[in-house]
């Protein structure tokens, strides 16, 4: 998996590319947590690469909004597929993150 990051103004966008799973979603959790750290919290996942997701994966999203929520803010998710959208809602993850079309509308959502 590669992961990309971008500086949008004060908005730091994050791009897994890639299925989301095992060690590969360790890997991302720790690039979401130096970013969490640098960023004051705004931070979008551009998840339009993301083509599966496992448990591990989920786990780390949870993990995210929940580093997140401790100083009030949301973990934004754009660009996810239909079989993403459809696991976050079967496991009742998708009302943890804030979920946008695209990643200008998740960096909007800043402002």
């Amino acid at each position: 998996m590669e992961i990309l990051e971008q500086r949008q103004g004060a908005v730091t966008v994050v791009k897994p590319r890639g299925p989301l799973v095992g060690t590969d979603a360790d890997r991302f959790k720790d690039k979401l947590t130096e970013v969490i750290d640098r960023s004051l919290g705004r931070l979008v996942v551009d998840a339009t690469e993301v083509a599966f997701v496992d448990s591990r994966g989920l786990e780390v999203l949870k993990e995210a909004t929940e580093d997140l929520s401790r100083s009030g803010q949301a973990l934004r998710v754009c660009g996810a597929n239909e079989t993403l959208r459809e696991v976050l809602d079967l496991t009742g993850l998708a009302g943890m993150f804030e979920q946008y079309q695209d990643v200008m509308s998740g960096v909007r959502s800043f402002l």
